[in-house]
């Protein structure tokens, strides 16, 4: 086995896992999921602020 061998091997191996992580995202399964995930950041604007406030006041020393 060569180096060549060795790296078609392992282009193989990182093309498989990445079809797998396209087919798993774009997967109906994970769609509710992904939409809920896709408003977080519109969610419960005033705990959002107290975190700033807070994560503000750790840094000012």
């Amino acid at each position: 086995m060569d180096i060549g061998t060795l790296r078609g091997i392992g282009t193989l191996i990182i093309f498989v896992a990445f079809i797998s992580l396209v087919f798993w995202a774009y997967s109906s399964k994970r769609k509710d999921h992904f939409a809920e995930a896709a408003l977080l950041p519109f969610s419960d604007e005033s705990n959002n602020a107290a975190a700033v406030q807070t994560f503000s006041r750790s840094t000012d020393q």
